[in-house]
């Protein structure tokens, strides 16, 4: 899939036009998750006045920002995909440009792009409960590198950030490391002309990147080794969807898209509870699927068997079995130890063997981060996650007008993006019907957050359990891993459910002296 979009930040401000000072709603992130509030914003609440605010100086998100050789959907593009804009491309699993590629050409598509302001990274965000408005104080740099701090306000808050750090991810160190005469990179952060060819690469690892990285890498270096503490989950899928190519070929493409989407969904949800209800007959199967297609080349219990049950992390996806053709080709292995210090040719491990490389890749995870690492204050108290609950997955309780964007950790992200956002327009049609200028969910006598919002033990989750919201045992406090709960909970539901409290907050007086500026209304902030 290739663009006629091009993503110029400086002709997009350039166009922007509207006053920033005073919005209705500000979404703040332009990748996947921004990119769907947006569309539904502009179609179902028309005539909202709102902004893109993206702290980088390019839209994409994560698939502008990684840049690691190998780079991919880790679902398949017919979910991960908008489902206003089919995917058109033969490839299910598809490579980080055609993705970028895609949301580019959904920007120029939908006319989304004078909506985005770059280089706009929301510091802290203050909710005043007498006006019933967000102030958010914004550190903009342009493109030169020039910073300055702007205040912006709006009625409501749309946080569609992500869920980690883009700054830097998680980068444990040990002892020796500056002894090591090779290069040491973290995905994150790659060099565009780090050359590898034909030289001993360790990648540190056995998450997603570690295991698109091995296969990718291989092709060219000399070895590639992937040095694992324990294996996951690794799961050979056909790379092209031979269902949805031959319904393309019968059906108008729109049709075909919904109908392979929704086939994905039932595959994926139906996969997800079988292996939670019979978690030994779904392990066997995977660890039997792995032996028979490294073929000898690992020792299967110890490199290709986890500690845990499948979907207590998620799996990892080889796109036509790759990780395993590299390394049945002799030219990538995988190392089951832990490193007891870095030399200056390579890796010392733990049970006294060593690795030479010339280039060590530090695949080790992410650093979460909510809320694109904004301070949050609702009437000058500061508000700690961690001491909320979540509600239907996209709102804090006693957090008036604020809504994020967190996926699926078991389907595609986009899946829930769309939900929410979709729900969001809901809320906010139904603020303007009755009068309210506050929605804040509210837990009720009797209710309290118990359980952790995410329940997976993957090592970016459990450091992240300090700044994590929790989740109750009975809706609409509980935090779903199944599209078709969420379906029927956020498109079918009652608005007013007795658990969000809709009011008016702001003064009469604030409302006569300055009508447009402080009107609490959504419905009053219309385009001019």
């Amino acid at each position: 899939m290739t663009t006629n979009a091009t993503a110029t930040p400086a002709a997009h401000q350039a166009s922007a036009g509207a006053n920033l000072s005073s919005l209705d709603v500000v979404i703040v992130g332009a990748g996947l998750s921004g990119i769907a509030a947006a569309h539904y914003l502009r179609e179902r609440c028309p005539g909202t006045r709102f902004a893109m605010l993206e702290a980088r100086q390019s839209l994409g998100g994560t698939w502008d920002l990684f840049r690691y050789p190998g780079v991919r959907s880790d679902s398949d593009m017919f979910t991960l995909g908008f489902s206003f804009r089919p995917w058109t491309s033969d490839q299910a699993i598809a490579d980080g440009g055609k993705i970028l590629d895609y949301l580019k050409e959904t920007v120029h598509a939908e006319g989304l792009a004078d909506r985005i302001r770059y280089g706009h990274k929301v510091i802290e965000a203050r909710w005043d409960s007498s006006v019933a408005r967000w102030t958010l104080d914004v550190e903009h740099t342009d493109a030169d590198g020039h910073r300055e701090t702007r205040s912006i306000t709006c009625r409501f808050l749309f946080m569609c950030s992500g869920y980690y750090a883009y700054d830097a991810g998680h980068a444990p160190t040990w002892p020796g490391m500056t002894s090591f005469n090779g290069t040491v990179v973290h995905p994150q952060h790659w060099p565009a002309a780090l050359d590898y060819r034909d030289k001993l690469v360790v990648v540190i690892g056995s998450g997603a990147t570690a295991v698109t990285l091995l296969p990718s890498m291989a092709a060219t270096a000399a070895h590639v080794t992937m040095l694992q503490r324990s294996p996951s989950y690794i799961l050979s899928m056909p790379q092209r969807d031979g269902m949805a190519e031959r319904l393309r070929s019968w059906l108008p493409a729109g049709a075909a898209h919904r109908i392979v989407r929704m086939k994905n969904v039932l595959i994926t949800l139906g996969f997800y509870n079988a292996a939670r209800r019979w978690p030994h007959a779904v392990r066997r199967l995977l660890i039997k699927r792995a032996a028979r297609q490294v073929q000898g080349h690992a020792d299967v219990e110890r490199d290709l068997t986890p500690r845990y049950n499948p979907w207590d992390q998620r799996l990892c996806l080889a796109p036509n079995g790759d990780i395993f053709k590299a390394m049945r080709s002799g030219r990538a292995d995988i190392v089951t130890d832990e490193i007891a210090a870095f030399t200056p040719t390579g890796l010392a491990l733990k049970s006294g063997k060593t690795l030479e490389a010339d280039i060590v890749v530090t695949a080790t995870g992410l650093r979460v981060q909510l809320m694109g690492g904004a301070r949050l204050l609702v009437d000058g108290k500061p508000v700690a996650l961690a001491d909320t609950v979540a509600y239907k997955g996209m709102m804090y309780s006693d957090v008036p007008n604020l809504a994020s964007i967190f996926g699926y950790t078991n389907a595609s992200w986009t899946l829930k993006a769309e939900l929410i956002a979709q729900y969001v327009c809901r809320l906010i049609n139904h603020m303007n019907a009755h009068d309210a200028d506050t929605c804040v969910p509210h837990l009720r006598d009797g209710e309290q957050g118990e359980l952790p919002a995410i329940g997976l033990t993957s090592g970016y989750i459990q450091r992240a359990a300090g700044v994590l919201p929790k989740q109750g045992r009975r809706k609409p406090w509980v935090f779903y891993q199944s599209y078709l709960r969420d379906l029927r909970l956020m498109r079918w539901s009652r608005v007013d459910d007795g658990v969000m409290r809709f009011e008016r907050r702001a003064t009469r007086q604030c409302d006569v002296s300055s009508h447009r500026e402080s009107a609490p209304h959504l419905a009053t902030m219309r385009s001019e």
